[in-house]
């Protein structure tokens, strides 16, 4: 008599539904499913979230999140250690690949059991590679295989950072990405958290409790927003007059314009992420206009005192809270931003009033989308110069370029915790009409 198929190679009938994952299996699906849309499809991890993590509870969410950002952040050494165990290299999308950057990112990582952390990514592979990945993993496993302290960045995320601002900064990357950043609240009033404050109105923690459980949360006491990240909207100063915010979502730097005192109107294409802005607002209590926009055809009714264009970009620079833009964003999307941008900048400026302030801000380490940016502005609109940003602007330790804007970068500010990269310049309409406006 014929022995039945073993339970794993049994073939469903059309329309059978096939049996439901082992406990843990689904978060490590949908972090498959999230690494797969990075790093196949280009897309950024938190575009993914919500289809890679649908029907998963909150803490599966988490996660899967979690594994996703830390195999990210190892990718080149995870791929380093799989390749020295394999005699024939594994394609980049192989699911065993795939399976394997999962299973040791949490047994070296995240401090799941070795026996759990195979266990929950056997099911991702189907067939033969599953004993190739139940191989490999033991024999790295009994190999005491580690990883690096300093993760090794990207090769050509490497060059263009030691090319862009040297060695020291490229190294200094690489130790930022070790670890998540610790979370840094922009505050209403007194802090009601006990941390460290690096300017009047921000306190810095190191925890691992919830967003939403942290105590001041729903009395709008604070907001999350990275200490590189609040620098652009402290430029404008105290308010009294009307502030544009530009590309506002998610709204961070809305909520500082109003709570200094400012009539804002903030301004974005992305009606989504306009409602979290909302929310912030109502849990904060302050307010401001919304407009769902783009800016490329949209016109404000009158010229404002206050103009911050915090311009869509690459993000290279928060890639230490977004691992993900260390592997989807290279030359091709840094130029289209950088496009965008030169579009957008002159627009925004015919929309600041004579003697009214523009602040442009991007969240990318690339000189094409700040110094660059504003060097060719700054030549074809003769009407506009830097107002230099002051020291008693900054936090301790950074300084403003002796041109007047600020570029944060990779180690600065490392033993207060590190901050994103940025760049912003502060610029006032010392006349009348820009050229070409």
């Amino acid at each position: 008599m014929p022995r039945p198929p073993h339970p794993r190679s049994r073939r469903h009938s059309p329309g059978q539904r096939p049996p439901a994952d082992p406990p843990g299996v689904p978060a490590r699906r949908a972090a498959l499913r999230l690494l797969d849309a990075v790093l196949r499809r280009g897309l950024a991890i938190e575009q993914a979230l919500a289809a890679a993590t649908a029907g998963l509870s909150p803490p599966d969410r988490g996660l899967a999140h979690a594994i996703a950002a830390e195999v990210l952040r190892r990718l080149a050494d995870l791929d380093a250690l799989i390749d020295g165990a394999t005699r024939n290299r594994l394609p980049d999308d192989a699911k065993a690949r795939f399976a394997l950057r999962i299973a040791l990112v949490q047994a070296l990582r995240l401090g799941t059991p070795p026996h759990a952390a195979i266990s929950t990514v056997l099911p991702l592979v189907d067939g033969g590679p599953r004993k190739l990945v139940h191989g490999v993993f033991g024999t790295l496993l009994r190999g005491d295989a580690a990883l690096p302290d300093t993760p090794a960045l990207p090769p050509p995320v490497h060059d263009r950072i030691a090319r862009n601002w040297g060695d020291r900064v490229a190294r200094a990357a690489g130790e930022a990405i070790a670890a998540p950043p610790p979370l840094d609240l922009t505050l209403r009033g007194d802090p009601p958290l006990a941390g460290v404050s690096l300017l009047p109105g921000h306190v810095r923690l190191t925890t691992d409790t919830p967003v939403p459980d942290l105590p001041g949360y729903a009395a709008g006491d604070w907001w999350v927003q990275d200490l590189a990240a609040s620098l652009p909207a402290r430029l404008a100063g105290g308010g009294g007059g009307h502030a544009l915010d530009l590309c506002a979502a998610p709204g961070g730097k809305t909520l500082q314009l109003a709570a200094a005192g400012w009539d804002v109107t903030a301004v974005d294409i992305s009606e989504s992420r306009l409602a979290r802005l909302s929310e912030n607002l109502a849990r904060t209590g302050l307010s401001a206009t919304i407009v769902t926009a783009d800016l490329l055809d949209w016109q404000p009714p009158a010229p404002a005192d206050v103009v911050l264009l915090d311009a869509p970009c690459s993000a290279t620079g928060i890639f230490r809270r977004h691992p993900d833009v260390l592997h989807r964003v290279g030359p091709r999307v840094i130029a289209e931003m950088a496009e965008v941008q030169a579009r957008l900048l002159p627009r925004a400026a015919s929309w600041v009033r004579p003697g009214g302030l523009l602040v442009y801000a991007t969240c990318s380490l690339e000189p094409e989308e700040g110094e660059a940016q504003i060097a060719a502005f700054l030549d074809s609109h003769p009407d506009f110069a830097i107002d230099p940003v002051l020291p008693d602007e900054l936090p301790e330790g950074l300084v403003a370029h002796e041109r007047g804007w600020l570029r944060t970068l990779p180690g600065m500010l490392a033993e207060q915790g590190g901050l994103d990269g940025f760049f912003m310049v502060r610029m006032m309409r010392v006349a009348g009409d820009s050229p070409g406006t």
